[in-house]
């Protein structure tokens, strides 16, 4: 068999969407990013989404709508993709990482705590394969130090205190004590690169929740404006009769979704429930017949979270690096595509150059060493799900002690 890691779910549908507006004469920015962008919000329970051309862009976005920047620290978790991190730089504003729990995937909140301090105005959380953070206590930490919280703009004020900007990339249709991921943290960047869940090929959403005092119809025009070089009108409103005058009102960015990419999103919306169930079915089955192997998964779904099954993460205990690069390989002799989530960020060479030390991130480490993820994604048949744990457990049965 060859089984890829990761392909993208693409169905008719979706393609004669795609020719649909194609044909329409619209495949820019238009009424299907629109219409996405209402289904979204009404799905997660937000008032407000916007669809843009990757979960980075709506991370980086939301830091500028909150006025984040120069002199500004944010904190994330340093067991992440490069996105979590890169677009606090990008704003000009500090990286401060944080280290895994020993147990845990999810970072150390202790140590998250203890970082807050006058400079910090944003934590990034990161919902890994899917699983919600701990967001209880998430907030819980940014109450009690909100006294410490210094406002540099009229939004941070409204919201007194360091805003929660979760990473839900790997989270869309996920659910935290039963409110859908996207209406749960202060703002929610979602991926929909063909990798992800739901796919528009590039592209990815942001959501938010409202602040008193601050109007969401505010915060979509600002969104608006920064996505699109700061033009006060989008193609869309210039095409209405004599109404070509724009003005541009900040040296903005563009990152915008077309149409085309939304017109996917639009027919992998109509499947999507159906998707997140044969995720649940596959980690099921991968549960069932590898947790007795003493090989470490993590939990998807129990009574406080529903996951959205981006990911199937595996850990051998006292497995070597070796031994996990070996055990990839002879996965892929067999046909079957493995692979890493992640390589800490302090092991890269951009952030080593920042000065960051995976010497200081010993538990981030020690979960990188063992880890490899098996494919999960809505293309697998059961004889392909039975193929792959037949294979990976022969293969790690020498390792397990």
């Amino acid at each position: 068999m060859k089984i890829p890691f990761s392909p993208p779910d693409i169905s008719s549908l979706e393609i004669e969407e795609v020719v649909s507006a194609l044909q329409s004469g619209w495949i820019t920015t238009g009424p299907r990013t629109k219409e996405l962008e209402r289904k979204i919000a009404e799905w997660v329970g937000t008032e407000k989404c916007v669809c843009l051309n990757s979960q980075t862009a709506c991370a980086e976005m939301a830091l500028h709508v909150m006025g984040i920047g120069a002199g500004d620290e944010v904190i994330t978790c340093a067991y992440t993709y490069t996105a979590s991190a890169s677009v606090i730089a990008h704003v000009g504003a500090k990286i401060v990482l944080i280290d895994t729990q020993k147990n845990s995937l999810e970072m150390d909140y202790d140590a998250l705590e203890a970082a807050i301090n006058e400079k910090t105005k944003a934590i990034i959380p990161v919902d890994l394969a899917g699983i919600p953070c701990d967001y209880d206590r998430i907030f819980e930490i940014v109450e009690r130090k909100k006294n410490l919280f210094k406002p540099n703009n009229e939004i941070q004020s409204a919201l007194g205190r360091v805003a929660v900007m979760a990473d839900t990339a790997h989270a869309f249709g996920a659910k935290y004590h039963g409110k859908m991921i996207g209406s749960v943290a202060d703002f929610s960047s979602f991926s929909f690169h063909a990798v992800k869940n739901f796919t528009t090929a590039e592209g990815g959403a942001l959501t938010w929740r409202t602040i008193p005092g601050i109007s969401n119809e505010d915060i979509y025009k600002k969104l608006q404006l920064l996505s699109l070089h700061g033009q006060s009108k989008d193609a869309l409103a210039k095409t209405q009769l004599g109404a070509w005058e724009y003005d541009i009102v900040g040296t903005y960015y563009k990152c915008n979704m077309t149409d085309i990419a939304a017109a996917i999103g639009l027919k992998q919306f109509e499947r999507y429930p159906d998707m997140l169930k044969r995720r649940k079915e596959i980690i099921e089955k991968y549960d069932a017949a590898l947790k007795p192997l003493d090989i470490e998964t993590l939990d998807h779904y129990t009574d406080e979270w529903e996951s959205s099954g981006h990911l199937y993460l595996t850990r051998i205990p006292n497995i070597t690096l070796e031994q996990r690069n070996e055990s990839i390989i002879k996965m892929a002799e067999r046909g079957v595509a493995c692979n890493v989530h992640y390589k800490p960020l302090p092991m890269h060479t951009a952030y080593k150059n920042l000065g960051f030390d995976i010497a200081d991130y010993p538990n981030s480490y020690n979960h990188f060493v063992n880890e490899i993820t098996l494919p999960l994604h809505t293309c697998l048949t059961d004889e392909e799900v039975d193929y792959v744990i037949d294979n990976y457990a022969k293969i790690v049965k020498e390792y397990i002690r």
